[in-house]
């Protein structure tokens, strides 16, 4: 890209509910409401602090956090958190987020500690939603751990007649 200025001639603005927002750069003093387009001032001075000057009325603004492209402000005794993406940025997030649903595998834990009984899968086998997995005995009754996803075992870590701990791994399902 070497001394070549990047050139973006429109920045959004999401809100933490991930409505956007465009706005045109540079900047106008004016917003656009439905088809009709008001004047409007960003002003500062010592009686009122920053504010906004729209249809003779003064707005408070004040910028209570930044950080990187993240705000938030306090407009007219109300707080707002947004970020300012650009155009790239904000293709960017779609991308990433989309990605982050797609999980390729499930890991099965123990939802406590206990004794495993049996492991009613093998490596390699197909399993259904709600199809037991391990019988786990813990305060003297017997849980099945049932699947919460379809798929096949990839890996099988629990072992008849052997203690675990909560959390421990027992059983990987590959999607």
């Amino acid at each position: 890209m070497g001394n070549e200025k990047l050139r973006i001639k429109k920045l959004y603005a999401l809100s933490s509910e991930n409505r956007k927002f465009s706005f045109s750069l540079p900047l106008k003093h004016s917003i656009k409401i439905g088809k009709r387009e008001y004047e409007v001032k960003l002003k500062a001075d010592e009686k009122y602090g920053t504010y906004i000057l729209w249809k003779n009325r003064k707005y408070p603004v004040e910028i209570l956090r930044s950080s990187q492209n993240k705000y938030e402000i306090l407009f007219n005794d109300i707080s707002y958190n947004f970020t300012v993406e650009t155009p790239f940025s904000l293709q960017r997030m779609k991308v990433l987020n989309s990605k982050q649903g797609k999980i390729e595998k499930e890991i099965i834990k123990a939802p406590m500690p206990g004794k495993i009984i049996d492991v009613l899968v093998r490596e390699g086998s197909t399993v259904l939603k709600g199809e037991p997995l391990v019988i786990l005995e813990a305060m003297k009754m017997q849980n099945e751990i049932l699947s919460p996803v379809n798929g096949m075992i990839e890996k099988v870590m629990a072992k008849p007649n052997t203690n675990v701990m909560k959390d421990d791994l027992l059983v990987q399902i590959k999607l």
